[in-house]
C-alpha cells in the first residue's frame, strides 16, 4: 500500500495492470489490496486535459466523486460512449476483458477511485458471475460501500485489514444483487415498456437529471403516445415518469449533501433548482428533512 509517485509509469508490477492516466504525473494514487480486491485512489492535480484507459482480466468498478468536464468522452466496450459533462457521484462497471477508456478536459479537479476485482474468485460458485458493462449509473448500497471501502485506504489500525475484507465481500455481493435485478427487469414485463425503451429512456432521464424534461420528450424516445408511453412507464417503474426523475434528482442530492465542501444552494443548482426553498421542499416532500436536517443526521 502507498502513494505512487509523480511521473512513475500506469502499471505496478506487484499489483497487476491498474488504470493508465496519461500524463501520470497529474495525479495522485494510492492503493491498497485487501483479498479479491484492489482500491486505486486518485486526485487530480491540475486542470488539463488527461486520459484514462484500463483492459485487464478482472473487474474494473469506478467510483467518481467529483467529476466534471468542459469537453470529453467516456467509452465502456460494448455500450455507447458517452459525452455526460458532469458525473459527479456516479459509478461505472467494466467486465474483465472489456476495454475502458476516457478522456476529458476538466472543469473541476477529479476525484475517483478505482476497485479492480478478481474474475476469478470463486466466493460465489464455481462459476464465476458474468456482469454487464454499466456506464454512470448510480445505486445507494453499492456506493455506499464503495465510499466505505475508500475510506479503508491507508487506515493501519487494528482490525481495518478484517473490515476492508468483509466490505469487499459485501460489495461483491450488491454488484451481483443489481445485475439480478437488471436482468429481471429485463424480462417483459406486460402492460410495459421493453428493455430495449426502459434502457433509452433511464440513459436520457440520468444523462439530462438537473434538467426539466417534458413527458413529450420522453415519449418520442420510444415512438410511443403519451397515454401509451406514461401507463407503460409506470407500469415498468412503478411510478410515473416525472415522479422517477424527481427521486433520482433527490438521490443524487442526498450524496452531494455529503459533500461539507457544497452548500445547500450549491447543491439545489447542481441537481436543477433556481430556488434554495424550491429545493428545500421537493427534497422534505421525498425524505421527510430539509437538506440541512439530512445533513447533519449523515454527520452525526
Amino acid at each position: 500500500m502507498g502513494d505512487i509517485g509523480v511521473g512513475l509509469p500506469g502499471f505496478l508490477p506487484s499489483s497487476g495492470p491498474i488504470v493508465q492516466i496519461t500524463p501520470p504525473d497529474i495525479a495522485r494514487r494510492r492503493l491498497a489490496s485487501w483479498g479479491v480486491i484492489q482500491a486505486d485512489t486518485v486526485k487530480v492535480t491540475r486542470r488539463e486535459t488527461f486520459e484514462d484507459a484500463f483492459q485487464a482480466g478482472r473487474h474494473l468498478l469506478i467510483a467518481y466523486e467529483r467529476a466534471e468536464r468542459d469537453d470529453g468522452e467516456t467509452h465502456i466496450e460494448g455500450l455507447p460512449k458517452s459525452t455526460l459533462r458532469e458525473f459527479n457521484c456516479k459509478l461505472s462497471f467494466v467486465p474483465a476483458g472489456h476495454r475502458f477508456y476516457g478522456w476529458q478536459r476538466p472543469r473541476v479537479l477529479t476525484r475517483v477511485t478505482y476497485f479492480y476485482i478478481d474474475s476469478q474468485d470463486r466466493s460465489f460458485g464455481l462459476d464465476p458471475p458474468k456482469i454487464s458493462p454499466r456506464l454512470f449509473f448510480f445505486d445507494q448500497a453499492v456506493w455506499d460501500t464503495a465510499l466505505k471501502l475508500k475510506a479503508e485506504v491507508g487506515n493501519s489500525d487494528p482490525g481495518s485489514g478484517q473490515y476492508a475484507e468483509a466490505l469487499s465481500l459485501v460489495l461483491m455481493h450488491e454488484l451481483l444483487r443489481l445485475e439480478r435485478t437488471a436482468s429481471a427487469a429485463a424480462r417483459p414485463v406486460r402492460g410495459g415498456l421493453p428493455a430495449w425503451q426502459q434502457k433509452r429512456v433511464v440513459e436520457f432521464i440520468e444523462e439530462h437529471l438537473a434538467e426539466d424534461i417534458s413527458l413529450t420528450a420522453l415519449a418520442e424516445l420510444v415512438d410511443l403516445s403519451l397515454y401509451h408511453f406514461a401507463r407503460a412507464f409506470t407500469q415498468s417503474f412503478g411510478a410515473p415518469p416525472h415522479r422517477y426523475h424527481m427521486a433520482r434528482r433527490m438521490d443524487l442530492a442526498k450524496n452531494l449533501l455529503q459533500m461539507p465542501t457544497l452548500s445547500v444552494t450549491q447543491i439545489g443548482s447542481r441537481i436543477g433548482f433556481r430556488e434554495t426553498s424550491s429545493f428545500t421542499r421537493a427534497f422534505r416532500n421525498f425524505t421527510g428533512l430539509t437538506p440541512t436536517e439530512y445533513r447533519r443526521q449523515r454527520e452525526g
